[in-house]
């Protein structure tokens, strides 16, 4: 009888300049305290630079206890870091679950509503301190959308054609779904953008806010279930589950603090450009604006 392939283990490191060379050198000697076979390749892309290193892991060793020994001299030289393994190192994401606002896109489509309101200023400095994680998310989304009460809804259209992707949004999209994954979105935003985006991109699930609209305006109130921190973790479970993926191939990216429940749920929870508070409590960090760089802290 033949035994078990001895599990993978890998390391990610990305940056927007050329990793380090002594960098790498400490990474390559921290893997292989914990893995043999250790191999390094240059996987950098378009605009960003990424070096994957993989090898076996040894019986006993942890590739978290190699994550925490990389990640502070690789953050002091302006890379980023992630020591993967198991499955989602050897196989991996089956499925990718991605925040929206700040995230997928640029901007905060509260905020690009509240601008054709005349209350933007206002809202921004709410949303600021919702994705500090100072106020509840779901008061502050009502605080919001009162804002934009008798708002005409024609202003929709208009927010729609104003948003942008994430620089390497659509490649991440891509990649992922070559690679046999799916990839999900949950927003805390409104799915008359959400919707459209999804398809555009060919999205596997997407779930968001709806706003009430009575006689062609804004009513400054949303209808259904709110879309907040808990329900961001619900649907990234319900979604894995239907997709048959295991919690051990799922990774989450976001950048507030809403996003902090579904981040620890997943495999490999990431804090995409974000606020203090995630950078501190996720996994990993992409810390400049390439959204397939979450590629390369999995060492692909």
């Amino acid at each position: 009888m033949s035994l078990p392939a001895p599990p993978t283990v890998r390391a990610g490191l990305v940056s927007p300049r050329p990793v380090p060379a002594a960098l790498l050198a400490h990474a390559t000697a921290v893997l292989e305290r914990v893995a043999d076979g250790v191999t390094a390749t240059d996987t950098s892309r378009g605009g960003w630079f990424a070096v994957a290193l993989a090898g076996r892991l040894r019986p006993g060793a942890t590739a978290d206890a190699a994550g925490a020994e990389l990640r502070g001299p690789a953050t002091a030289l302006g890379v980023d870091a992630a020591v993967t393994s198991g499955d989602l190192a050897a196989r991996g994401p089956g499925l990718v679950v991605l925040d929206v606002d700040s995230t997928l896109i640029t901007a905060e489509v509260i905020e690009l509503l509240a601008e054709h309101a005349g209350t933007r200023a206002e809202v921004a400095a709410v949303t600021e301190r919702a994705m500090r994680g100072e106020l509840d998310f779901a008061a502050s989304l009502r605080a919001r959308v009162g804002t934009l009460a008798g708002l005409d809804a024609g202003v929709l259209g208009a927010v729609r054609a104003a948003v942008t992707l994430s620089p390497g949004a659509r490649e991440l999209v891509a990649a992922v779904h070559a690679a046999g994954g799916r990839v999900g979105v949950v927003s805390g935003g409104f799915g008359e953008v959400v919707g459209p985006l999804a398809a555009e991109l060919g999205l596997d699930h997407w779930v968001a806010n709806t706003l009430e609209v009575s006689d062609g305006r804004l009513t400054g109130r949303t209808t259904g279930p709110v879309v907040d921190r808990a329900a961001k973790e619900q649907h990234l479970r319900a979604w894995a589950a239907e997709d048959g993926v295991g919690l051990d191939r799922v990774v989450a990216v976001g950048d507030g603090a809403n996003d902090l429940d579904m981040l620890r749920a997943a495999r490999l929870g990431v804090a995409y450009c974000a606020k203090p508070v995630v950078q501190e409590q996720a996994d990993a960090a992409v810390t400049f604006p390439r959204l397939d760089a979450v590629l390369g802290l999995l060492g692909r």
